[in-house]
């Protein structure tokens, strides 16, 4: 979603990086075909997984564009395009590896990490291992990240010329008039055709259920006979549909911030259910706003700083901050209040100030920035390409119409922006799919643990709480009134505990467990904090 990932978290590493048929158009080959391809989907998983088993990863110096200090090393595993047939097209995903820390004995392997998304990376993941939160997990395990199909360097997606897609200043208008529909629908239109035609025919292989078999792909190359994998946000999802298609493949799994597994969700009512839950943490920030009004001056009550925010809107629809930020970038930045609450006194900061004649905070934090608009770019055409690929979505726009102007009526806040962000998918030209039905039987599979935060916004709880009904034998822990997205290995001391224990020694209450709140983030202002940490600021 613009700035911040749809279904992506970075967990508690903000501190770092602040059934399978294919749906077949009309008059194509009947659905028995799709039956077909799954069983050679399946068989070619278990090709590649052998040969990658064979082949390991060289790991070795990271290349310089990864950013990544030692003792981080990076490596390469090749995947089918397409694994109905695994000695056609390779590509090749990157991987990035940090060693166990503690002595060789008490090595329990690998912890593969995915960040969500889709179209996030994960190859910053190793650099965890030196954070307080995960020192310990980090003596056991090799850290391992990496970047899934599309994404970065692993066989990278585009689908618009990088500099047209952070095009600014742009509008966000909360109830759009019907032309300003009509403009977003041509948008639309064009975006889904930019995606067919810069892919080609390997655009439809860019799907989660590839996501899970190159995660098994790359559970062989590091010589894992089972896997352990922490998912957050979208991660939860794929490595849902791991557990489906490999439940014998599985050592221990954490799903944290889960995604709703329904078939009947993905991905529009997710969505929809999505926009509905950011109301109320939008009500979370400004009720935090108003407690702290003798810092900010943005008001007293929620209603007051709802006023200061739309008049920020208001001013800058007339006259864009530097010329760059309009109402659309000040809309995506405040976006990720509803992800996180490290972000509250930032964006907090920065409204206050340009309220008070000084406008470089809110420039700093959500002006567009030409030196990312690659990755941007890139993030957003994987997240539009898997979510179009993986299931039906409505084709009219009437459909679309009518359920987010109703839903807009009650939670304005991000409705139609996460309308826009997902039209593309109405007018996808490559073959959809249906959804897989997760299910597992209790001993099917080791036990599970899944993290749930009570007013996650991103994945509502409803998500954690359907997942645990798929996978038999799972545990559930829930942070109480809190909203962040992403809890393990954040600041929840008791959350950590839970997953150390998971983690370390299989440990788990016996089916749910829940804890206090972390802390609310301290209100002071940028100016102090800076000063007493003698940092910059940061957006």
């Amino acid at each position: 979603m613009r700035a911040v990932a749809k279904f992506g978290a970075v967990a508690g590493l903000v501190s770092l990086v602040l059934t399978t048929l294919t749906v077949p158009p009309a008059g194509a080959a009947h659905p028995a075909d799709g039956l077909t391809s799954a069983i050679a989907e399946a068989h070619g998983t278990a090709v590649a997984a052998t040969r990658a088993a064979a082949t390991g990863i060289a790991f070795g110096a990271c290349p310089e564009e990864e950013g990544l200090p030692k003792p981080v090393t990076c490596g390469t595993v090749r995947v089918p395009l397409d694994y109905a047939k695994p000695s056609g097209r390779q590509i090749t995903l990157t991987v990035s590896r940090v060693r166990a820390s503690g002595p060789s004995a008490k090595r329990q392997g690998a912890l593969v990490y995915n960040p969500g998304g889709p179209g996030a990376s994960g190859m910053y993941f190793p650099m965890a291992a030196e954070l307080p939160e995960w020192k310990t997990i980090a003596r056991a395990y090799d850290f391992v990240g990496y970047a899934p199909r599309g994404v970065a360097r692993s066989a990278p997606l585009s689908c618009q010329d990088p500099a047209d897609f952070i095009k600014a200043p742009t509008p966000a208008p909360t109830h759009p008039s019907p032309s300003y529909k009509q403009e977003r629908i041509a948008q639309a239109k064009a975006y889904a055709r930019g995606c067919a035609r810069k892919a080609g025919a390997a655009l439809r292989h860019y799907t989660s259920l590839n996501n899970a078999r190159d995660l098994d792909v790359l559970r062989a190359a590091l010589g894992e006979k089972k896997l352990t994998f922490m998912g957050a946000s979208y991660g939860t999802y794929f490595g849902a549909l791991y557990t489906t298609l490999f439940p014998s493949h599985v050592r221990r799994m954490v799903f944290d911030s889960a995604v709703n597994p329904d078939p009947s969700r993905i991905w529009y009512r997710n969505n929809l259910a999505q926009s509905a839950a950011f109301e109320t943490r939008w009500a979370d920030f400004r009720a935090w706003v108003a407690k702290h009004d003798a810092t900010y001056k943005l008001g007293a009550t929620p209603k007051e700083v709802a006023r200061s925010y739309e008049r920020v809107r208001a001013e800058l629809a007339l006259k864009p901050a530097g010329g760059k930020v309009g109402p659309g970038q000040l809309h995506a930045a405040m976006l990720s209040v509803g992800y996180h609450d490290d972000y509250w006194p930032l964006r907090a900061h920065a409204l206050s100030a340009y309220l008070k004649g000084d406008p470089q905070p809110l420039i700093a934090q959500t002006a567009p920035r030409p030196d990312t608009a690659k990755e941007t770019e890139n993030s957003n055409a994987v997240y539009t390409a898997v979510e179009c690929n993986d299931a039906p979505w409505p084709e009219d726009w009437q459909t679309w119409d009518h359920d987010n102007t109703l839903l807009a009526r009650v939670a304005p806040f991000e409705t139609w922006d996460n309308a826009w962000m997902n039209l593309p998918c109405a007018f996808w030209t490559a073959p959809r799919q249906q959804p897989v039905d997760v299910r597992t039987q209790p001993g099917e599979l080791p036990t599970t643990l899944i993290l749930a935060a009570e007013r996650d916004a991103a994945t509502p709880i409803e998500g954690a709480h359907e997942l645990q009904r798929r996978l038999g034998g799972s545990v559930l822990i829930t942070e109480e009134e809190a909203g962040t997205h992403g809890i393990g290995g954040g600041g929840n001391a008791c959350v950590n505990a839970y997953v150390e224990d998971y983690l370390l020694h299989g440990q788990t209450p016996v089916r749910r467990a829940s804890c206090a709140p972390h802390p609310e983030p301290d209100p002071v202002s940028l100016d102090r904090r800076a000063e007493q940490r003698k940092l910059p600021h940061a957006v």
